[in-house]
């Protein structure tokens, strides 16, 4: 999901990711912010979440307590960061633009299901505490907002649409509701579930239209 500061601004398929210079500065950070969070999650898991502290997760990732600020504005910004929207993001924009945007988003999650399953257990770590975690759960929905109108830029920017125009919100809120429901899902199953097989299965409903038929109850037996 989007960061919980700002949600990312769109890079230009043209760019090539910036300069040089600014591309591998910002491959260092993203390294930096990736090993905070990992150090993170394993204190979390190791003593738990209210009983672990910040200074606890600099010293452990040999940084200081304004570095660790510098990356995440708090604690619970470390377990919402989600290493992996700037390149969902760059493999969309790569996608056809003539291309039906549920084709579009399985391709990416096709594209990312090695990478999901490299980092499996890290992800789920975040699930987990997502989902027993007040304070995240409560700051979860702005998450999905924000990344609702991160989707909502991308659809405007394939389809020329203004990112307000109503069917385009539509779509966007119907996708992210489709993947977040694939997410907990896998989530709450501690990921025997396929995360890209469950999210192509909310994509298929979406498709459907959300057609549910009543399943046909077998009479109890006597």
């Amino acid at each position: 999901m989007a960061s919980a500061k700002t949600a990312p601004t769109l890079p230009s398929p043209a760019s090539g990711g910036g300069t040089k210079t600014g591309g591998l500065r910002e491959r260092k950070k993203q390294k930096t912010r990736e090993s905070i969070q990992r150090t993170a999650l394993r204190l979390f898991g190791k003593q738990g979440y209210q009983e672990t502290t910040v200074e606890q997760i600099a010293a452990a990732a040999e940084i200081s307590p304004s570095t660790f600020f510098n990356y995440f504005p708090t604690k619970e910004d470390v377990v919402l960061y989600d290493a992996y929207d700037p390149v969902a993001i760059r493999m969309f924009l790569e996608r056809p633009k003539d291309e039906p945007v549920n084709a579009g988003v399985r391709q990416v999650l096709e594209g990312l299901a090695a990478t999901f399953e490299r980092d499996e257990q890290m992800i789920l770590a975040r699930g987990r505490l997502f989902l027993e975690v007040p304070e995240l759960r409560a700051r979860i929905w702005d998450e999905v907002e924000r990344t609702q109108v991160l989707i909502a830029k991308l659809l405007a920017e394939r389809t020329g649409r203004r990112p307000d125009d109503f069917e385009l919100r539509v779509t966007a809120r119907v996708i992210i509701g489709a993947v977040f429901e694939a997410t907990l899902e896998w989530m709450r199953s501690n990921g025997r579930a396929g995360l890209v097989e469950l999210t192509n299965r909310a994509l298929d409903v979406v498709e459907s239209g959300a057609r549910l038929s009543a399943r046909v109850r077998k009479p109890r037996s006597r």
